[in-house]
């Protein structure tokens, strides 16, 4: 990561720390002087006046700063737990990958023991079980983006926990993604979408529960949408459900989809809500390519 990112740096915001408290420090030690020290030279009160006032701003500019500063820094610090998120979660797709082709030649060479000794149907179901674990990772890579191929695994991973059949529709290898945004931040609207409808059907019976993730383009736009089986939305929620504290989980939530749809804006793109009896829909898109600043009027 580097030190400056968004306007955040960490020498620029060492020499302000540096700077400003000197002040502060060097103009509170001339008002005590000239009040405590030197009362006997009759002090002008409009001098002391004077100098509480510069102190005052100067503490006030500090304190400023030094908030500004620190929101900087935990806008930076967000980012860079969502960056180790999404490099744990690549970190497991890796191994996963490693120790199936580790293995893969000792499955070969039980299936070749097995159909030796004529045991077909041991065989058979040798064979359908080493599938289904390799076709379980083998579907979630499909674009050419690690980290977000990292994340279905994780998810689906999940949903096998929790009882949620996933079905995932990729049809975009979302090769230039990069040009638009950071695979983290798309990880980030991904997770807190698939973490949300899968929350959603805990209250449903387990045969209902149903998760798709969809990964398509157009020429223009890389587009996805989650969608759930769960408990609806109700409409006058639906309205709002994007606003900071909204939630339908209760006390302690309600940033996750604000800070999705701010994500996405924030790319160009946008997001939207459709929910009814069937299945709850969050369906948004980003650019393929950024946005180019506007250019001044005369450039």
């Amino acid at each position: 990561m580097k030190r400056r990112q968004k306007g955040i740096s960490v020498r620029k915001a060492t020499y302000y720390a540096v700077i400003i408290n000197s002040l502060q420090i060097l103009l509170i030690l001339v008002v005590l002087f000239a009040v405590l020290v030197v009362p006997e030279i009759q002090t002008s009160p409009r001098l002391l006046l004077m100098l509480t006032m510069l102190a005052s701003l100067v503490i006030i500019w500090g304190a400023v700063v030094d908030i500004s500063e620190a929101l900087h820094t935990r806008r930076l610090v967000g980012q860079l737990d969502d960056m180790d998120e999404t490099i744990s979660a690549m970190a497991n797709l890796n191994t996963t990958l490693r120790t199936q082709r580790h293995d893969f030649l000792n499955h070969l060479q039980v299936v070749y023991s097995l159909m030796e000794m004529q045991e077909y149907d041991e065989a058979n179901e040798y064979i359908e079980q080493v599938y289904g674990r390799i076709t379980a990772v083998s579907r979630v890579m499909k674009t050419s983006v690690a980290a977000v191929n990292a994340l279905l695994q994780v998810k689906a991973a999940a949903c096998e926990e929790a009882g949620v059949q996933l079905q995932l529709n990729i049809t975009s290898k979302w090769e230039t993604l990069e040009n638009t945004m950071p695979a983290w931040e798309m990880c980030k609207v991904l997770s807190n979408l698939i973490d949300n409808a899968i929350d959603a059907m805990e209250d449903i019976p387990a045969a209902k529960r149903s998760l798709t993730i969809s990964l398509t383009e157009n020429l223009k736009q890389y587009c996805f949408c989650v969608s759930n089986t769960g408990t609806p939305i109700v409409p006058d929620m639906q309205e709002s459900i994007f606003q900071p504290g909204i939630t339908t989980k209760g006390e302690g939530h309600g940033m996750g989809l604000f800070i999705v749809r701010k994500t996405i804006r924030d790319r160009g793109g946008d997001i939207t809500l459709v929910s009814d009896e069937e299945h709850t829909a969050f369906s948004g898109f980003v650019p393929r390519q950024a946005a180019r600043p506007a250019e001044k009027p005369g450039a």
